[in-house]
């Protein structure tokens, strides 16, 4: 739950926004994670809107609970939103709910599948002919193609022993032998009992994996599955700041969007580990929602300047982040930036038109937050910038050929743009309209 505001003095001591291993019981785990979902689920999100007039009801079959019940979902909104909904609707708990999900048994000759969190349920097209479509609400595990698999002998394969054997065949990277459990039907959804890591988390931790993360993906691991910490491979990979699992997980149709326990995803992790400004970049050119906080509404930006990762920063502004943003002290990135003594992200935000004049909820300016802190230089910067000093767009010549659609003539048009680096491009400018009459 979102903590109450607090003073910028109390901003550094607080700390609860810095991510770190936890020692609390399974059990406590648990709960904070229920908690997590109820209050995520009751924030007012345009996609929760208008449910019941925009509504898809489905039959939500419980194997583990041995229940059914039958529900409204906004057909717009994600697989984990419609997620989320469910689990806020249970009377027992789930043991490991973050790795329960939607599952669409096979019918009209398709193969049954989970489906993955972060798509539209829209995109799920459900069966009409028999009346209210069902999906069932359970513990993900491989979906086995082959017919007639003997469950037996499956069981049979998933020893201490293999599963120990299994990562250790990932760590010392022996494709085929790893290929041949899987071929045996061994599945790759399950946590270490000693690192509560998945296989594929544990890949992600590692260098030169690709084929290995590839045979995992092809012998039924879920690119959504968590591990014990309630981080996937995509969050692994981004902690770890290693940019070739990333792509390769993103290009075997992992979302950038996919959430941990705490509701945060790969992006807002790249801003807080920093390393190389190209997982953060490769994650944003995918798509990623800038728009993550966590329980103590805490940004993107706000990691970048907490951790004073400039090129992040960067990034974040050009897709669009908020700088503006207040976090639950009523604090914006500039503040943060003059509390945490980064003065390289100060002057970033002072020349993208960060406002130095917003108070946090404290009543103190960006300024004031400087002094307060003993960053005495840094205020001196936040106090002598000027708006004139904002970065103003140089023009560059951009032609653009259209075509007359009468004359079949090709006009040449001289627009202005925004000069910049050749790696921050931004969208092209739209086309001039038609010539003649």
């Amino acid at each position: 739950m979102p903590r109450s505001p607090t003073s910028s003095e109390d901003e550094m001591a607080q700390s609860f926004s810095d991510y770190s291993e936890e020692s609390d019981s399974d059990s406590s785990k648990e709960e904070t994670i229920y908690e997590t979902i109820r209050a995520t689920a009751a924030r007012p999100t345009s996609r929760m809107e208008d449910i019941h007039t925009n509504s898809l009801v489905i039959r939500v079959i419980i194997p583990d609970l041995q229940q059914t019940k039958c529900m409204r979902f906004n057909p717009d909104a994600t697989v984990w939103v419609a997620k989320q909904r469910i689990l806020c609707t249970l009377s027992q708990s789930l043991k490991d709910i973050l790795n329960y999900g939607l599952y669409q048994p096979a019918s009209n000759g398709r193969d049954g599948k989970f489906l993955d969190e972060e798509r539209l349920l829209r995109e799920y097209p459900q069966p009409i002919s028999k009346g209210v479509p069902s999906l069932e609400f359970r513990y993900k595990s491989r979906v086995y193609k082959q017919p007639n698999v003997d469950e037996k002998l499956i069981a049979k394969l998933h020893t201490k022993a293999n599963l120990r054997k299994f990562m250790d065949f990932i760590q010392h990277h022996q494709v085929e032998k790893l290929s041949k459990m899987l071929e045996r039907g061994l599945d790759p959804n399950y946590h270490d009992p000693e690192t509560g890591e998945t296989p594929l988390t544990f890949a992600a931790h590692l260098d030169n994996m690709v084929d290995i993360i590839k045979v995992l993906r092809n012998g039924g691991a879920h690119l959504d599955f968590r591990a014990k910490d309630g981080m996937t491979a995509l969050h692994k990979a981004a902690r770890s700041k290693n940019q070739v699992t990333l792509t390769t997980l993103l290009e075997l149709g992992a979302s950038p969007d996919y959430k941990d326990s705490r509701g945060l995803t790969a992006l807002y992790h790249t801003a807080m580990v920093g390393g190389d400004p190209y997982c953060c970049e490769l994650l944003l050119h995918e798509h990623a929602s800038v728009c993550c906080q966590d329980e103590n509404g805490w940004h993107e930006v706000h990691q970048a300047c907490r951790h004073g990762h400039v090129q992040h920063l960067e990034h974040l502004l050009f897709y669009g982040a908020d700088m503006s943003a207040q976090n639950a002290s009523g604090n914006t990135a500039l503040h943060i930036c003059a509390l945490y003594n980064q003065d390289n992200c100060v002057r970033v935000l002072l020349v993208r038109g960060a406002n130095k004049e917003v108070k946090n909820f404290n009543s103190q300016t960006p300024f004031q937050v400087a002094i307060i802190a003993g960053n005495f230089e840094l205020a001196e910067l936040i106090k002598n910038h000027k708006e004139t000093d904002i970065e103003r767009p140089r023009s560059t010549a951009v032609l653009w050929l259209n075509e007359n659609r009468a004359g079949g003539l090709a006009v040449i048009c001289l627009l202005t743009a925004p000069a910049m680096e050749p790696s921050m491009a931004g969208p092209a400018p739209q086309p001039c309209p038609p010539a003649g009459p």
